[in-house]
């Protein structure tokens, strides 16, 4: 048996739980100062002061890991992300950045579909790859579970390949992968008008193959103006839970369509984007607690207004923060840029982005019971900040503090 003592953090950040907080419970993080944690093999035992668990436990034979001057978290969790896909757009960018609008370049053959081609050129073994060190760079940033998403094949044989690659990720680094079936993530030129028969090959062709191979978890949509319908999203959304897939759905982005009421009304973990969703949106989310996750980085590249994360907060709902790392409308997966942008233009504390980037975006994946805290049982992922405060996280804007990464009780990480 392998056992750790972390001890004289100068704050242990805990956000204990196995559920999402909401509303004001996501300021509560439950901050000990001078903490210390101790870990048995690959799970937590204790968290408390340092002098509460050197009095406590018999600590001869442990490791002993002094985070003197050092700020502990647990491990972040990014839940939303596209990061395996093939090849890049970025001319793209180039294009918005002189004035043209996302859904114009994608009506004129970019977008979406622009990678669904390169994807579909890409093989498996160039996906794993590209993904590798994909993950590498996000284990940098304090991740230690990441969310991916198909949605760059739109056709059984590509849909299931970005899945299998992403299984395949699973066996060969340290960040856990939650896997999330997005083949209705744009509409093929030869389906379009024709969105429910597009629907209906998904449904029927590809995704029992993906139950078979026990390849995703969950299953997602993207409700948009000229892509899904409400009407359709409904459709998918409630045979996709028949036949026994978890839900999301990419909701209100750019059209407020009513994308949030529907997250409510199937019961989803989350609803994603909301920059547009309403007011009796969000109030139909928090009471159906179902998780508002923002992704700021995504409205920051697009030049569009960010999601009301404060007023869903407001109105007792939980929010989880995620990249969206993709390789259109963001091609970024930098925590300290989400976290800067979450408090300077959102109005969130840096202690409700603590818990959206931990328990809640936890939460979002179904991970909540697992991850996302530091507390008894829960798997040791934890990350070591170079700065004595939380307050850092902020205030040295959009530049990484994390100096050392632990998965499982292991250091994976050390700068």
């Amino acid at each position: 048996m392998s056992k750790k003592f972390i001890c004289h953090a100068a704050e242990l950040v805990t956000c204990r739980g196995k559920a999402p907080k909401y509303g004001k419970e996501m300021s509560d993080i439950g901050l000990i100062e001078d903490g210390a944690v101790l870990i048995e093999d690959d799970k937590i035992v204790a968290v408390g002061t340092t002098e509460e668990l050197s009095s406590r436990f018999n600590l001869s034979g442990c490791e002993v890991i002094d985070a003197t001057g050092k700020t502990v978290l647990p491990g972040f969790v990014d839940s939303h992300t596209h990061f395996v896909f093939g090849g890049y757009r970025a001319d793209e960018f180039s294009w918005r950045l002189r004035g043209d609008s996302y859904m114009s370049i994608m009506e004129r053959g970019g977008g979406i579909n622009a990678s669904v081609t390169k994807t579909r050129n890409a093989t498996m073994e160039e996906l794993v790859a590209e993904g590798k060190d994909r993950l590498a760079r996000m284990l940098e940033f304090g991740v230690t579970t990441v969310e991916g998403k198909s949605g760059y094949g739109l056709d059984k044989e590509t849909e299931l390949k970005q899945l299998r690659a992403m299984k395949e990720l699973g066996k060969l680094q340290p960040v856990d992968i939650v896997s999330t079936f997005l083949g209705p993530h744009s509409v093929l030129p030869e389906y379009k008008g024709r969105e429910r028969e597009f629907i209906d090959m998904m449904l029927h062709e590809v995704m029992p193959q993906v139950r078979a191979e026990d390849l995703a978890e969950f299953a997602d949509i993207f409700t948009e103006k000229n892509v899904f319908s409400v009407e359709d999203s409904r459709y998918y959304l409630n045979e996709a839970k028949k036949m026994g897939f978890k839900l999301k759905i990419h909701a209100d982005e750019m059209v407020q369509l009513g994308g949030a009421e529907l997250a409510a009304e199937v019961g989803a973990f989350s609803a994603d984007h909301l920059l547009k969703a309403s007011d009796q949106g969000i109030a139909d989310m928090a009471k159906a607690g179902a998780i508002c996750t923002v992704l700021p980085a995504t409205a920051f590249c697009l030049k569009e207004e960010f999601a009301r994360a404060r007023k869903m907060i407001d109105e007792g709902a939980a929010v989880a923060v995620a990249s969206d790392l993709n390789p259109g409308s963001c091609f970024t997966n930098s925590i300290p840029l989400l976290i800067a942008l979450s408090c300077i233009y959102m109005g969130l504390s840096v202690e409700e982005v603590i818990t959206a980037l931990t328990i809640n975006g936890a939460a979002a994946v179904d991970r909540a019971d697992r991850v996302g805290s530091l507390e008894p049982g829960k798997q040791a992922d934890i990350i070591f900040l170079k700065y004595p405060s939380i307050h850092f996280l902020p205030y040295h804007t959009a530049i990484n503090l994390v100096e050392k990464v632990m998965k499982n009780g292991e250091i994976v990480l050390e700068k």
